[in-house]
């Protein structure tokens, strides 16, 4: 069945089925994360103002494991079509295919929400054969995401773009926070939420650092996002020389299961990408975990005793899934 909502243009969207036979098909050829749409390595994502092309190739020889070029907050209004212009050029150019082909860093772009005039030529400009995500800013509802989707996909079929370009959609008001699990399952190719702490707090006058008021919107971002099969993503941190503050966030969001945390400076990308990194115990202790799966298994169980603890489907899976990590890198 398919249910009609109406976005916040007012045009009639259909929503698909979620677990029918699209999101199976999407699934399996290419939505959620296939070549450079597979987030299941991006520690780090590094932010970079659309407006500074002097930062770009300095961006891209970075270690971040992603790249995400700003045409949001970080331009003026009279700066969008340049900067726009300055990003395209930038990722078409020879030289930057060239070094994408060498280092697989992922390249998101964080557009203009779907409401602002420049929402349409972002989307068109960005549909490029080496984008990963389109980062989404300010929706706020499953028929936004579905009409954002069609809109992508024009461009794509616009621009001869073959591998759908996934969407990370940034979680920033209490009603997206609410609707997070709805966001999540809008469209296949919803790959992934990613936290916007900033928006969010500022605008009701929460406590950043009050200790569990960001765990608690982690923690309810994180099980939207798994309701969905997306990855969640934490967003930025804003004191650039509060290093004990960026790595505070980064181990909650760590142990919440968050895929990795966004940058604003190159300094806080070594902290995100060793926090976030599968540490060599971790790998060794999930080898035997896959060992002692493979016996039990031969005895015909599907269940085991490991170190004192029960081992069931959910902890291999989550050991085979941090081994193909480890062997991406």
């Amino acid at each position: 069945m398919t249910i009609r909502l109406e976005n916040s243009t007012n045009t009639v969207v259909q929503l698909v089925p979620m677990r029918g036979p699209l999101w199976r098909a999407a699934h399996r050829y290419g939505y959620h994360g296939r070549d450079r749409g597979d987030a299941t390595t991006m520690r780090s994502k590094l932010f970079v103002p659309g407006a500074r092309p002097d930062f770009f190739a300095k961006a891209l020889a970075s270690d971040a494991d992603a790249i995400s070029f700003d045409l949001e907050d970080s331009v003026t209004e009279d700066g969008k079509d340049a900067a726009r212009g300055a990003v395209a050029d930038f990722l078409a150019s020879a030289a930057t295919r060239d070094a994408l082909a060498a280092n697989d860093k992922r390249i998101i772009v964080r557009v203009n929400a779907p409401g602002s005039p420049h929402f349409a030529a972002d989307i068109a400009a960005m549909a490029l054969p080496d984008m990963a995500l389109i980062n989404l800013p300010k929706l706020e509802g499953p028929a936004d995401v579905v009409a954002v989707a069609a809109a992508l996909e024009r461009a794509e079929q616009a621009a001869g773009i073959t591998r759908p370009i996934g969407l990370l959609i940034t979680i920033e008001t209490p009603r997206a926070l609410r609707r997070a699990a709805e966001i999540t399952t809008a469209h296949p190719r919803v790959a992934g939420l990613q936290l916007g702490l900033n928006d969010l707090f500022e605008a009701l006058a929460i406590d950043r650092q009050a200790p569990g008021n960001a765990h608690a919107v982690m923690l309810a971002m994180r099980l939207a996002s798994g309701e969905g099969g997306a990855f969640a993503y934490d967003g930025a941190y804003p004191a650039i020389d509060d290093d004990a503050g960026f790595r505070r966030e980064a181990e909650q969001a760590r142990a919440l299961g968050y895929l990795g945390k966004s940058c604003i400076h190159p300094r806080q990308v070594a902290i995100a990408n060793a926090l976030f990194g599968t540490q060599a115990d971790a790998l060794d202790e999930a080898r035997r975990i896959i060992a002692a799966a493979d016996k039990a298994a031969l005895d015909g169980h599907g269940a085991f005793q490991f170190d004192g603890r029960m081992i069931d489907r959910p902890a291999i899976e989550r050991a085979r899934a941090q081994l193909a990590v480890a062997e991406k890198r």
